[in-house]
């Protein structure tokens, strides 16, 4: 039986001879706890690491009988109960009853309304008509001739919707929404040879919790290359990026030199010029009509050939996207042809992209899929869930076309608009 005290123990003092080299007083506990828990398990059955599934779980498809019991679940449901109670005082009718005229001398009969503000649906059925017909002037009420009085030409008013739509020509009609016409083409996936990628891949065999060793190492050495040539693009890059700045502190640590200095020393003599007079800068002089004529042709021919710059990238996008559509052309004919119904053929790879950037956000990259020899459990119960399906399917959908990797706009910019004011109003004359 093992001491209360324990076995002399070493927890702080570190080895001076390597990681396996043999110390004195060695802190054994978790071993000890670990062989004692499978000596247990051993007594009780065998280690349960080693069981089948069959023997550590079971389906109970039948229920209890003791629980049925205790619990009275054919007892019927407390709302149940409630809703079969009915109370003797009959319900409040919902038919209307018209108000008595009775009162009781003291309140006054409410015969208005509440609201001011109130119409009656009779009332507005009644100006409705007034307003659809048309109201003609008594010809007995007009003094004089009344041949004359219609001024405004009220035998012309139509009558007929024939007419009354006739009246309306000069009105625009609201116009219909109409679909754009891309919306009935297929999008244009962003893979290099222009396939769309199935919206759930299949996965492959080396991403299992249990794989062969074969698909396995393949699938290890394939992600390993691929992120080594990502790490040697990004030391260039950063390397570039630091022979840059050295070159910017270089030129910034040069002393400044004054050209009025130069000039005076080449000729022979050195002016004294104060502090004061060096801190004040030269005041630039007007530029002549050449000079400025000179900007002018510099700016448009730089204008110019950003202009160009950026018609040349369009026209180079635009070839790309007609290239991958011939070759989707090419390889949808030649599996038509060839009569082929493998599935995974007619799949894309979305590794390789013909185009990640659109505007200012990318398409993000493909989460790396594979298991480090530590980290493989070759079990199902011991797995840990990795990775998340809607950050997958929201790629997939950017990958075959159907959304823009771009970022919503939270502060849009808003139309500048000029106001002045007239003075029209301003302008009278007063007759004397």
């Amino acid at each position: 039986m093992p001491s209360e005290i324990g076995a002399p123990q070493q927890h702080k003092q570190p080895s001076r001879k390597g990681k396996k080299a043999w110390r004195k007083n060695v802190d054994i506990t978790q071993i000890q706890e670990g062989l004692e828990n499978l000596r247990e398990e051993i007594l009780q059955g065998g280690p349960v690491t080693e069981k089948p599934s069959e023997d550590l779980y079971a389906l109970d498809t039948t229920g209890s009988t003791d629980i049925a019991k205790k619990y009275k679940l054919q007892k019927p449901l407390k709302v149940d109960e409630i809703l079969s109670r009915r109370s003797a005082v009959p319900g409040l009718g919902s038919r209307k009853r018209p108000r008595s005229a009775v009162t009781d001398g003291v309140l006054e009969l409410m015969n208005k309304r509440q609201k001011p503000d109130w119409v009656s649906k009779k009332e507005v059925q009644r100006l409705k008509n007034n307003i659809n017909t048309t109201s003609f002037l008594d010809n007995e009420k007009i003094d004089g001739d009344g041949s004359g009085f219609d001024v405004w030409g009220i035998d012309s008013v139509p009558k007929t919707q024939e007419e009354q739509e006739s009246m309306l020509e000069y009105v625009p009609k609201p116009k219909a929404k109409v679909a754009p016409r891309t919306i009935r083409k297929a999008p244009i996936a962003m893979t290099a040879d222009g396939r769309p990628v199935r919206a759930v891949q299949q996965p492959k065999t080396g991403t299992s919790y249990n794989p062969t060793f074969e698909d396995w190492d393949d699938l290890l050495n394939e992600e390993g290359e691929r992120e080594i040539e990502a790490e040697k693009a990004r030391l260039r890059q950063a390397q570039l990026e630091a022979e840059k700045q050295a070159r910017v502190q270089a030129l910034m640590a040069l002393p400044e030199s004054n050209p009025a200095d130069e000039e005076s020393a080449w000729e022979g003599f050195e002016t004294d010029i104060d502090d004061a007079q060096m801190l004040k800068r030269k005041r630039p002089e007007r530029k002549t009509p050449t000079q400025r004529n000179k900007i002018k042709r510099r700016k448009e021919a730089e204008r110019q050939a950003k202009h160009e710059k950026r018609m040349g990238d369009k026209q180079k996008q635009v070839e790309q996207m007609v290239s991958a559509l011939i070759k989707r052309q090419e390889h949808e004919t030649a599996l038509a042809q060839k009569g082929s119904d493998a599935v995974e053929s007619q799949e894309g790879n979305d590794r390789v992209l013909r185009r990640r950037r659109m505007g200012p956000s990318v398409i993000p990259e493909r989460p790396l899929e594979v298991v480090l020899p530590d980290e493989l459990q070759e079990s199902l119960r011991r797995l840990k869930p990795e990775g998340n399906l809607l950050n997958d399917r929201f790629r997939t959908l950017l990958v075959n076309g159907k959304l823009e990797a771009r970022k919503p706009l939270l502060q849009p910019k808003k139309a500048k608009r000029t106001y002045s004011e007239k003075w029209a109003y301003k302008d009278f004359s007063v007759k004397v």
